[in-house]
């Protein structure tokens, strides 16, 4: 059997969430806002429980989360909805280079609506620096976005010390989070971030459910009309059995984050370690300020194509962008024909298959350096 390495694509579902997810597919099959009978009134419990398990992850409160269809909606809200709800303050917005797809075309599409838009390229590590970040902060500027985990080197910026940056000058502040619930804390009570978005199916829940965390007191421009639902952020029928199933897979990270996140940095480790001696291969990103399941590494001077490597399941990239150069090795100045490897351990890896894919990957890679 293949061994999967592509947790930061996805994540397989957790038998635990399937069972969560089920009764919601079966009997309790009713629409959460249909409240004058008990089918509706079931569904709308599970919402509201749903939401309360995703706020305690966060430390949030329940009513600052709403749900969207995932992190790339998540995305598009909080950035669209806070730029034109705050056009009035100014129309200025900053990113950085290394962004998800999902952030930098929705603020190149507000540049088509008369926005503009500075792009801060990061250190070589993939950091930002904070001065760099200061320095882009202008007046005019209502919204700063940056990632806390980035997608492909797994690199954590330092949100604590942006998001300061932005309340000391009113700039709201955007965080996308896909990457990093259930992977490290995150404490929305103590951290300066007024807009999280965050999705289930990398945290070993279900794809198309996700949501958006909204500081009480930030408005935003709704971008889907229609019922007015999650108190008129986002109108459309609330999937219950998605939404349970996110729910489940935000508690059960909550209760083992502190044993499994260990589990998963060393077997990472164990993989670099059993790598970093091959000629001509690169860490990309910071190594101590990484996110513990993720490995991205370049290899100088060899022809080898990923789609051949039948025994294990990795990428190159984001799988929103894939066939494509990576924009994000790109920004930290690499080469973007070397081979880029994106390995991303998971809760169902075993050492065994660690020590496997070890063995698979450095016999391949030193092959294909031999290659004419």
């Amino acid at each position: 059997m293949t061994i999967y390495l592509d947790n930061a694509a996805t994540t397989p579902v957790d038998p635990r969430v399937v069972d969560a997810m089920l009764p919601y597919l079966r009997e309790a099959f009713g629409n959460p806002a249909s409240g004058t009978h008990g089918y509706g009134q079931t569904a709308a419990r599970a919402v509201e429980h749903a939401r309360e398990q995703v706020a305690a992850l966060l430390n949030a409160q329940p009513a600052e989360i709403a749900w969207t269809s995932g992190a790339t909606e998540s995305n598009n809200l909080a950035l669209k909805g806070a730029a034109t709800a705050l056009a009035g303050r100014g129309r200025h917005l900053v990113t950085l280079a290394t962004e998800h797809k999902a952030v930098l075309d929705t603020l190149h599409w507000l540049e088509t609506q008369g926005f503009g838009v500075t792009v801060i390229a990061p250190e070589a590590s993939g950091l930002v620096s904070l001065e760099k970040f200061a320095h882009a902060l202008r007046p005019g500027t209502t919204l700063a976005s940056v990632m806390l985990v980035n997608n492909e080197i797994g690199v954590i910026q330092d949100i604590a010390a942006l998001g300061a940056l932005c309340r000391e000058r009113g700039v709201l502040f955007h965080v996308d989070a896909a990457q990093a619930s259930g992977k490290l804390p995150i404490d929305l009570a103590a951290l300066p971030v007024d807009l999280m978005s965050l999705t289930a199916h990398k945290t070993y829940g279900p794809k198309g459910i996700g949501a958006l965390y909204v500081r009480r007191g930030v408005t935003l421009d709704c971008q889907m009309h229609g019922g007015g639902h999650e108190r008129g952020l986002r109108s459309g029928t609330l999937p219950a059995h998605q939404i349970a199933g996110m729910g489940a897979c935000f508690d059960i990270a909550r209760r083992e984050m502190a044993t499994e996140v260990p589990r998963i940095r060393a077997q990472r480790d164990r993989l670099w370690a059993a790598l970093r001696d091959i000629e001509g291969v690169r860490l990309n990103g910071d190594f101590t300020q990484r996110i513990a399941h993720n490995l991205n590494i370049s290899i100088a001077g060899c022809a080898l194509q990923l789609d051949t490597l039948t025994e294990v399941a990795i990428s190159s990239a984001s799988a929103c962008v894939a066939g494509q150069a990576s924009h994000v090795i790109e920004a930290l100045g690499g080469n973007a024909t070397d081979p880029v490897m994106r390995i991303t351990v998971g809760r169902l890896n075993t050492d065994a298959e660690i020590d496997a894919a070890a063995d698979y990957l450095r016999t391949n890679i030193v092959n294909g350096r031999t290659r004419p």
